[in-house]
């Protein structure tokens, strides 16, 4: 018996010791005023599987060059160091002009599973710095880079980047799933008068996401929920300066459009535009359903809770119009508990706004809504506002726009454009 016992215990340390041999770690090598990324990629075809890639502290990384990793298998990329792009304008651009893909991306996951990527919570390192404020005060919107992608890898984690001054677009998800995105910091705060023009957070394309206490102080999008994501939940985080907790948009070109099970939670937002914001095309098909924003706090917010069929970009066209009941639908949306104060300072303009009128104009709007519904009509199902406990900056009466004809249940307040009086549905 004891025999055994020993050959057992010999066996069982045979195989932890294979396991811990098995797991193998690159440190990426840097070299003064050299292009890092060009070791790296050498060395990659042996670290795709059981793996660390470590960028070490106490290090500055040049990462003048795009990477693209292979499909992983259970292995981390872990940011100790701090990662600085090109400080040239047009040396990026001549990157992103000859990108083989439409829309160049520095570092791409392309797929895989149990792959991590992991920065630090150290203050003075950890840091990926864009050099964008120089893209913003000469509001340089050509040939601009995106960020971080994870596209088609299952199991994922993104926890404690920290992004400073990206150029635009930072975290996107395509096709992913069992995502975990938390403890982030994104500072695209504009130390100027010019703007960060489309400095989106995050965006959730795939199924089961979880994003939590995150820090995103951008000009877009603080999430952007895409066509194709199922079961995402935000929550526990701050939003600054940014477009909101947006879902779409949706039905661009007629396309068609799936969200489903959607949560955004505890969340403050401090100085963005929108608080809350779906936004689908004139023409779009399909549908948004179950989608949920409750428990959130805004601060000197221009439009708090936004619903439009409607949605254009920068443009001095004219809204279309359409009479379709093929718009992207949406059904079982609530906003919930939202207490915040509106900014209706009068002659405020948002940063983003290049165009007369502002891109966010709508048409009737005082400045002072608390709720806009921007409906088609027989399109919307089950759709409420409850709780909403809103102020202004002015301290005159918060308004509300919405037209009856284009709901068929009690939307939580009086379905009119004129003052916002809550109903039964809406206490």
């Amino acid at each position: 018996m004891m025999l055994l016992r020993m050959l057992l215990s010999f066996s069982g340390l045979l195989a932890y010791t294979a396991i811990a041999v098995a797991w193998s770690t690159f440190v990426v090598p840097h070299t003064k005023d050299a292009d890092d990324t060009l070791a790296l990629m050498a060395a990659i075809p042996d670290y795709t599987s059981d793996a660390s890639i470590v960028f070490e502290a106490d290090t500055t990384y040049n990462i003048w060059s795009p990477i693209t990793f292979p499909p992983f298998a259970n292995v981390e990329v872990v940011i100790n160091g701090n990662l600085t792009y090109p400080t040239s304008i047009k040396t990026v651009q001549g990157h992103v002009a000859t990108a083989v893909t439409h829309n160049f991306i520095r570092f791409s996951f392309t797929g895989g599973n149990n792959v991590t990527l992991r920065g630090n919570t150290d203050p003075d390192w950890g840091w990926v710095d864009g050099h964008g404020q120089q893209w913003w005060d000469v509001m340089q919107q050509t040939n601009r880079p995106s960020g971080w992608l994870f596209k088609n890898v299952t199991n994922g984690i993104i926890r404690d980047m920290k992004i400073y001054k990206p150029i635009a677009w930072n975290f996107g998800t395509i096709g992913s799933s069992n995502m975990h995105i938390f403890n982030n910091i994104i500072l695209a705060n504009s130390e100027s008068a010019s703007f960060p023009f489309n400095t989106d957070g995050f965006s959730a394309g795939g199924t089961n996401f979880l994003f939590e206490n995150n820090h995103v102080i951008n000009g877009d999008d603080c999430l952007a929920v895409g066509s194709g994501a199922k079961n995402v939940t935000w929550r526990d985080s701050y939003c600054e300066g940014s477009h909101g907790l947006s879902v779409g948009s949706l039905g661009a070109g007629g396309q068609v459009a799936s969200v489903e099970n959607v949560l955004f939670e505890n969340t403050i937002m401090n100085r963005t535009l929108y608080a809350a914001r779906f936004k689908s095309w004139t023409g779009g098909n399909g549908a948004a359903v179950n989608i949920t924003w409750k428990n959130i706090t805004f601060i000197d917010v221009m439009l708090p809770i936004f619903v439009t069929q409607n949605y254009q970009e920068q443009s001095g066209d004219p809204h279309p119009s359409s009479s379709s009941v093929n718009e992207t639908r949406i059904e079982n949306f609530l906003f919930d508990n939202f207490v915040g104060v509106i900014n209706d300072t009068p002659g405020y303009v948002e940063g983003s706004c290049i165009t007369d009128p502002c891109w966010y104009h709508v048409s009737g709007a005082t400045g002072k809504e608390g709720v806009i519904f921007d409906l088609y009509p027989k399109t919307a199902t089950n759709i409420v506002v409850k709780n909403l406990v809103a102020h202004t900056l002015s301290g005159t009466p918060v308004a509300a726009m919405c037209n009856s004809s284009t709901i068929s249940n009690d939307v939580g307040f009086v379905c009119s454009d004129g003052p916002y009086v809550p109903t039964q549905a809406g206490l």
